[in-house]
């Protein structure tokens, strides 16, 4: 709608949500992680339930490997993209859990069998030996804050050395003071997200971020990451989607995601401290009494 100028001179304004054309394959990753979650620890899900998951996991195992727009709904064309590919070995990993923790039936062998291939392929196309860090999409030498998700659900250990090679880049690349951007757009490798301007950085990743920093061990670094970024939620201490170069805030508001990442890294810091300083340790280090979790 070109004759709206926009929040904040924020052109262009559309009508309607490209999305709803779009096809991201994370979404299944992010549902299967929750149903896992609500049956150990809410309420056991029903068989007919289960059938439903079934089907959806059956369509997952046959389609992880499609290009997408991804979690970031890029406009520029579809892409091999890392976090798609992480989320539908995490969907199709929960599933395997929740069938035999509850012993439902369905396809395990067949399930196995693409998880691992997801697994192989992410280790194998997706890490770029040169930047010594996982890249943005298959092809690419961009590194993207989505690949912060990786230890946090379980794909990869916190402390794993390609990982930390890899948070590394991230901190080089993306990280501005303690704010952290979802890629940078003018690298000419990042995938075209079809829009102009400057990009602000994303709340949601800076605080899986700090998430990554606490279980890496680094908890000063992540503490000041974190209680920094308390310092830019508004007076009713919400959030919304990104934060401009003078902290106001842009886009969606509030941003349910960026809650939940902030409860998340919460939650997380806070234990990984108590911790510390319950279980000193014997040789003096300043990350003693860490879980193995």
């Amino acid at each position: 709608v070109a004759w709206l100028p926009g929040y904040e001179q924020s052109a262009p304004v559309r009508i309607g949500n490209a999305a709803s054309k779009q096809l991201q394959l994370d979404i299944y990753g992010e549902l299967m992680d929750a149903v896992y979650l609500y049956d150990k620890y809410g309420t056991p899900i029903s068989y007919d339930v289960w059938t439903h998951i079934r089907r959806m996991l059956d369509w997952v195992a046959d389609h992880w490997h499609l290009p997408d727009e991804g979690i970031w709904e890029v406009r520029g064309g579809r892409k091999p993209f890392l976090y798609s590919r992480l989320m539908c070995w995490v969907a199709i990993d929960r599933a395997i859990r929740l069938a035999q923790n509850r012993s439902f039936p369905g396809p395990l062998s067949r399930w196995f069998e693409e998880r691992n291939r997801i697994y192989s392929e992410i280790f194998n196309e997706f890490w770029d030996p040169q930047r010594g860090a996982f890249v943005q999409y298959k092809g690419s030498t961009s590194v993207d804050a989505a690949c912060l998700v990786m230890p946090l659900v379980k794909f990869i250990g916190p402390r794993d050395p390609r990982w930390l090679s890899t948070l590394d880049a991230v901190t080089r690349e993306l990280v501005d003071d303690t704010l952290v951007y979802r890629y940078r757009a003018d690298d000419g490798q990042s995938a075209a997200d079809g829009l102009s301007g400057a990009e602000g950085t994303f709340c949601m990743c800076s605080f899986w971020y700090v998430e990554c920093l606490g279980r890496a061990g680094h908890l000063e670094r992540a503490r000041l990451c974190f209680e920094k970024m308390l310092g830019y939620a508004n007076h009713l201490g919400l959030y919304a989607e990104e934060l401009g170069p003078c902290g106001e805030h842009l886009g969606n508001f509030p941003q349910a995601f960026t809650h939940l990442a902030l409860i998340s890294a919460a939650y997380d810091l806070d234990r990984r401290l108590n911790i510390s300083r319950s279980r000193p340790d014997p040789m003096g280090g300043p990350f003693a009494g860490l879980d193995k979790k």
